[in-house]
């Protein structure tokens, strides 16, 4: 064993390992996507042996694959973040009907804000909904065990069990004692074997419906024992604590809220020491078994109690929890929390705001000082300013940008829609591109661009996806596109990797966590093969040719597609930079205004436009925004193509430019096999 400084996700990977798990498998998903570059990169080293573990093409696709997995007695682990969990949902709802047989553990990274999501949500209520088990960990300690405990409930019930952490948890850090090396559990002699309960014909679904009934209430019984439902009274201190008080008020937490609860209460004790005022009595629950509740100790929790003040982040889960139980059991307690107000009813909780609301709750607001940042001396006389507001942005060099622009160009003053998805090019909408003008969930932009051509139809539809969505979401669309005949252009936005997420592979690039690599899937082929016939390919950092294509697929009446190839600025390094002619610029702004490169600004004192070498990929697209030919990039005075050098994947570079003449490769490209459009 040796120690080591781990997030959240690394150390919930190492407890998986440590536990003897034999397949891991998900979708990228932030705060969730390194607990499978963990195991991957453990594996890739030779140190986490026996283990499978891949980036399956969506959510959907892993659980099934491990559920199967899981019918041979492997210990299995699901990642993704809560939106991916709506994604599963359909083998989710089922999975605890048919069963498990190996371990199977369902890791759930929540997102409260949201930080990196387009949506809060509840993991604890979809648990509720699908009649499974969930352990909410206040600290990546916890998680930790909690991880190891998952695939032990697992096997006892053989039910799925969720694991949800929240953003604060899968990425603080803290030390843990790892194994130098770990060995998957071996599979059980046999493998899989015949019965008749692995098929969910609706018989069964009953029978297994009225055994869930059966076993949730013996879950419930283990966590009602269990230490990860800790009650703790407030410690006795005679300078801060009214002798011989009777308890009248409760604290309930839980997932990170607990740990945000418990150091907060240590500054209130504090506090009140220094200050000699006598600290009311308290009794403190934390709930890391939110589902099934452990009602045998909550009611043991609420003994004597009169009001109970809950802290949680997203849902009022516990809240509503307590409230069932005062009705059922009569209790005689007052719970407050979201539904009154007493605590905050979205986004993230803090030491602060929980210790600010638990001086109110306990009757000693004077305990609370403000924090130090609040109370800094103004310099001068002025102000302290707040933080600049920097909104987020296409990085330079991003060949999203010229894909919209290219677009915007070809549609003109016709009439249209543009239709986004998830992922950095949903910042699209933004100025002065605004190409995004919907955006709901991923692969939803190619369906919803349908729909609106449907009711619309001198209305051009337009729908932007990213490679890596479009095999994790977006061909059963292109499929229903063919089908009905829907007249609707998809633009696929290839930049050979998963960008938003952490730059990991998707089944286009052939890259696997296993090792070998495959044969990339060829999204244009895959198009072909769903009978999508104008296809139009272009380099999106040649303004003229992506043009073309885009102005070939969007006057195809029809289901069309565009497909702009350039890597992702995390994949390639810097060119040599775009420089500014002073002297041919007129300081006319129209390259800003055009495609708002944030490398680029105007210069207050010449009043002529001036590109930061530190931000420039050297990509050559301004060149050919700007109306007076003032800007110069090396890229393609060279005769170069922006990026030539990127990864390959097979024998050829996948980014397939090889000519300096743009506009004869997008001729070429047309006769050879485009000319459908």
């Amino acid at each position: 064993m040796s120690k080591a400084l781990l997030m959240g996700n690394q150390a919930f990977a190492y407890a998986a390992l440590e536990a003897g798990v034999n397949a891991v498998a998900g979708y990228p998903g932030t705060p969730s996507s390194e607990v499978i570059e963990t195991v991957a990169k453990l594996h890739a080293q030779g140190t986490a042996k026996g283990v499978h573990v891949e980036w399956s093409t969506n959510e959907k696709a892993a659980m099934e694959l491990l559920h199967g997995a899981s019918l041979s007695g492997a210990r299995t682990l699901f990642t993704c973040k809560q939106m991916g969990l709506n994604v599963a949902s359909d083998p989710l709802m089922s999975l605890n009907y048919v069963g498990v047989r190996g371990g199977f553990v369902v890791f759930v990274a929540d997102d409260p804000g949201p930080i990196s999501s387009q949506t809060e949500q509840d993991t604890r209520r979809f648990a509720s909904f699908a009649k499974i088990p969930v352990l909410d960990p206040a600290s990546p300690d916890q998680g930790y065990a909690m991880m190891k405990e998952a695939f032990e409930l697992s096997e006892r019930y053989h039910t799925p069990v969720i694991l949800r952490a929240t953003t604060r948890v899968c990425h603080a850090s803290t030390f843990f004692d790892i194994p130098e090396t770990t060995q998957a559990r071996p599979i059980p002699e046999g493998g899989f074997q015949r019965d008749p309960k692995w098929v969910i014909f609706p018989k069964r679904s009953y029978e297994a419906h009225g055994e869930i009934n059966e076993r949730l209430p013996q879950i419930q019984a283990e966590f009602d024992r269990s230490p990860f439902n800790p009650l703790e009274a407030a410690p006795a201190s005679p300078q801060t604590q009214a002798p011989q008080a009777p308890v009248k008020k409760g604290i309930v937490a839980g997932g990170i809220s607990a740990s945000y609860a418990r150091e907060a209460l240590r500054i209130l004790a504090q506090s009140a020491a220094e200050q000699g005022t006598p600290l009311p009595p308290y009794h403190f629950l934390q709930v890391g078994t939110p589902y099934p509740f452990p009602e045998e100790r909550a009611t043991a929790f609420t003994d004597g109690l009169r009001d109970i003040l809950v802290f949680e982040e997203l849902d009022h889960v516990l809240e509503d929890a307590l409230i069932q139980l005062a009705g059922r059991k009569h209790l005689p307690y007052d719970v407050h929390g979201k539904l009154d107000g007493s605590t905050r009813n979205r986004g993230e909780n803090g030491t602060q705001d929980c210790l600010e609301r638990l001086a109110e709750f306990l009757g000693v607001p004077q305990l609370v000082t403000k924090p130090p940042f609040e109370t800094l001396p103004d310099v001068a006389g002025m102000e302290t300013p707040e933080a600049p507001q920097r909104p987020p942005v296409l990085c330079a060099g991003c060949p999203h940008r010229g894909s919209f622009y290219a677009v915007k160009r070809a549609l003109r003053r016709r009439p249209n829609v543009m239709c986004g998805d998830i992922g950095c090019y949903t910042l699209g909408n933004a100025k002065p591109l605004d190409a995004i003008d919907t955006c709901l969930c991923m692969g939803a932009g190619i369906t919803a661009a349908q729909g609106i051509a449907a009711m619309e139809p001198g209305r051009k539809a337009v729908a932007f996806v990213g490679d890596s969505t479009f095999f994790a979401s977006a061909m059963t669309g292109v499929a229903n596109a063919v089908y009905n005949q829907h007249d609707a252009t998809f633009v696929v936005l290839d930049n050979a990797t998963t960008a938003m997420t952490g730059s990991q592979p998707h089944p286009g690039t052939g890259q696997t966590l296993m090792g070998p690599k495959s044969t990339p899937i060829d999204i244009e082929a895959v198009l072909r093969a769903l009978g999508v016939t104008c296809i139009a390919r272009a380099n999106p950092f040649f303004l003229e040719e992506a043009e073309a294509a885009a102005k070939a697929a969007i006057d195809f009446d029809g289901p069309s597609a565009i497909i702009y190839e350039g890597p992702c600025t995390q994949l390639v390094k810097p060119d040599k930079t775009a420089t500014v002619d002073a002297e041919a610029c007129t300081g006319c702004s129209s390259c800003i205004r055009s495609i708002g490169c944030p490398a680029m600004s105007l210069d207050a004192e010449t009043g002529t436009m001036r590109i930061d070498p530190s931000l420039c990929f050297g990509c050559g697209l301004c060149t050919d925004v700007c109306p007076f030919d003032a800007i110069e990039a090396p890229v393609r005075t060279e005769g170069r193509v922006p990026y030539s050098a990127a990864p390959k994947t097979d024998a050829t570079t996948r980014l397939h430019y090889d000519s300096s003449d743009a506009v004869a490769h997008a001729a070429a490209a047309q006769e050879k096999g485009d000319s459908a459009c």
